[in-house]
């Protein structure tokens, strides 16, 4: 049976909600606050929901935040594939989320930065298997290289997810170079795809994505309430959003990407995947907090609502 396996960072979010951002030096009061887990996580939370087993190969630390970040994993039925670091704790993010649903992250790094060859070596892979590969972990000196190696290492029947996040902004650093070719499918919202690429609009971030990656990867660029794109091979088509009233942007795309991955591994077409993905995008913005995706059952109801 096919799995998630990923190599990315479950960090602990202290969630914020806020009227709007103070200025330097300001202060502002938070209608709300918590503790919840998120990064990485977030993703592995929507694809579990949506049937898909996951497997978490990254760090967790020893300390009060490990303990929230392994608790939430195991009430997700996701497993945890190394044992926590004996050195430090999980790292921390706090998320403020603006009364337009926009959100901001400061982000401390913890035991989840790094990773080492016999950690990714220590859970075998299987044909079927797809490996979630975040551009955080390229930011992070104790375990971009061994990823790296690992990735390139892995069996043909080894599906690579690259999501290259918001600071990932080029091409063109030796080891995105590398992974370049081996990336099968790429997810990204389309700030990300035209900062990556250069472009100024979603047509010519796929053009240029197709003249880096593999010719048969599949591209997902999403657009906000507008849906995603979807490139396979020369084909580009657009699918379309639903509209709802936006609360909480904060893992809309973690969910989409989760749920996507989840479609693709139950052997659905590209388009229908990514159909399923916009509708569990949908719902995550209409409640607060990182980890909102919802399971197969509101995908399938939201879709037969709206007559898709």
């Amino acid at each position: 049976m096919a799995r998630l396996l990923h190599t990315g960072q479950v960090m602990i979010d202290l969630v914020m909600a806020v009227d709007k951002l103070p200025s330097s030096g300001g202060d502002v009061l938070a209608q709300s606050a918590s503790f919840e887990a998120g990064g990485g996580f977030n993703v592995m939370a929507a694809a579990a929901r949506n049937g898909l087993p996951v497997v978490y190969l990254g760090r967790h630390g020893t300390g009060r935040f490990g303990d929230l970040a392994r608790e939430a994993m195991r009430a997700e039925g996701i497993q945890i594939g190394l044992g926590d670091s004996s050195e430090r704790d999980t790292g921390l993010c706090v998320a403020l989320t603006e009364a337009t649903a926009e959100r901001t992250f400061i982000s401390y790094i913890g035991a989840e930065g790094e990773l080492s060859a016999s950690d990714l070596g220590s859970v075998p892979t299987q044909a079927g298997d797809f490996a979630y590969v975040s551009g955080y972990s390229l930011l992070h000196g104790g375990k971009a290289q061994a990823l790296v190696d690992w990735t390139l290492a892995l069996g043909s029947g080894v599906s690579v997810v690259f999501d290259p996040g918001p600071l990932v902004d080029s091409p063109d650093a030796p080891l995105m170079q590398a992974l370049l070719p081996r990336i099968d499918v790429w997810t990204s919202n389309s700030v990300e795809a035209l900062r990556f690429t250069g472009t100024s609009n979603i047509a010519d971030a796929l053009q240029r994505l197709r003249d880096m990656l593999s010719p048969d990867a599949l591209l997902v660029v999403r657009d906000g309430p507008n849906g995603c794109w979807i490139g396979e091979g020369t084909v580009t088509q657009q699918v379309a959003g639903f509209n709802v009233r936006a609360v909480d942007s904060n893992g809309a795309g973690d969910a989409h990407a989760g749920v996507f991955v989840a479609g693709l591994a139950q052997g659905l077409p590209a388009l229908q995947a990514a159909r399923r993905a916009n509708a569990a995008a949908a719902l995550a913005v209409t409640r607060w907090g990182p980890a909102t995706s919802p399971g197969t059952a509101e995908v399938d109801a939201l879709i037969e609502l709206m007559g898709v």
